[in-house]
């Protein structure tokens, strides 16, 4: 028995040792997979969060991140942050001699500097006047005049934006705000290098429909969203208002009244004007809403700035004073958009 249990105790303990190394075996395998399922997770993580601060740059119109290749120019209107000095904090902008001036280090020729060199441009001399140990700048550019494309007209935001690598008209008018409510069918594009000779392509409220339209924009290039033609309706009609021409830039006399709601029951259908600016001036254009409701004469086309006045059949319409009347009523109309 002795003999039994001494061979026996060996056994176990061999078998124990055995059964621990296939344990730590084990225990090492899926600790590799859960560091790798970690590694993989923190990697996701971090390209999740890398896209995300690249997408939320992208959207901070005329803001430049550190370390971007755009130059500074006259004009740039510029934040300075010295990290653990907030009195040294300032906004400024890049004057004609392509300098800023800052506390205590006075003018700082920043022209033609990166955003990263003008930043070690200002740390030097902080630090060298003595003004600030070790200094850490930031530098942000809160509008670019000199390396920007100026957005007029009918976007929401109307400004310079930066033109970070290639750009696109979308790109750019993207980060204007998107079109406004009065933007008309067409948009003009003036390129710096070329300026005698403007693009103007074709734009509506999808951006989509006009792929075509998506052309290149550059540095200093001038980009005017036109406003919609507008034609007004005026005196003895239910709402009278100024209509956004955006159905195709087309609209007939019946088309404007049905927009402003009909005729009321005191308006003289027999008497209506459409009053017409022109290069000679302003003209009276005799419109029968009568025959036109009726069918008998054939709808009059609206041109842009045009004036449908309807007047009332119980006021005595003097013919030298309708034209002034009308263009008094336009001035106060509000407008409307027509969308197609």
């Amino acid at each position: 028995m002795g003999e039994v249990s001494l061979c026996y105790a060996p056994l176990q303990m061999q078998f124990c040792l055995h059964s621990l190394k296939i344990s730590a075996a084990l225990f090492g395998l899926a600790s590799i997979a859960v560091a790798q399922g970690a590694s993989k997770n923190v990697t996701a993580t971090s390209s999740a969060g890398t896209a995300a601060t690249i997408a939320t740059q992208s959207t901070m119109p005329g803001a430049s991140s550190i370390g971007s290749g755009i130059r500074l120019g006259s004009g740039d209107l510029i934040e300075v942050n010295v990290y653990d000095v907030p009195e040294l904090n300032t906004k400024t902008r890049v004057n004609d001699a392509g300098e800023i001036d800052l506390p205590l280090i006075n003018d700082v020729h920043v022209k033609g500097l990166t955003v990263n060199e003008a930043e070690k441009a200002i740390e030097q001399r902080l630090d060298h006047g003595g003004f600030v140990r070790n200094p850490h700048v930031q530098l942000f550019v809160s509008e670019y005049k000199s390396d920007g494309a100026s957005v007029l007209g009918e976007v929401a935001r109307p400004s310079v934006y930066a033109v970070l690598g290639e750009q696109s008209l979308f790109d750019v008018i993207s980060a204007a705000g998107g079109l406004s409510d009065r933007a008309g069918k067409s948009i003009t594009v003036t390129h710096r290098a070329d300026p005698d000779k403007p693009i103007t392509v074709a734009i509506s409220r999808n951006l989509e429909d006009h792929p075509d339209s998506n052309i290149r924009v550059f540095a200093g290039d001038t980009i005017m969203v036109r406003r919609a033609d507008v034609v007004y309706v005026v005196g003895d009609v239910t709402r009278p208002s100024g209509f956004l021409m955006d159905n195709g830039g087309k609209l007939s006399v019946l088309q404007a009244i049905a927009l402003a709601g009909g005729t009321t029951s005191t308006a003289k259908l027999s008497g209506a004007r459409l009053i017409r600016k022109g290069p000679e001036g302003v003209t009276e254009i005799p419109v029968s809403l009568k025959k036109l409701l009726q069918a008998k004469s054939g709808d009059v086309p609206m041109q842009a700035d045009d004036i449908l006045f309807v007047p009332a059949s119980a006021r005595k319409i003097i013919s030298g004073r309708t034209a002034e009347a009308a263009l008094q009523m336009a001035t106060t109309a509000s407008l409307v958009a027509i969308r197609p």
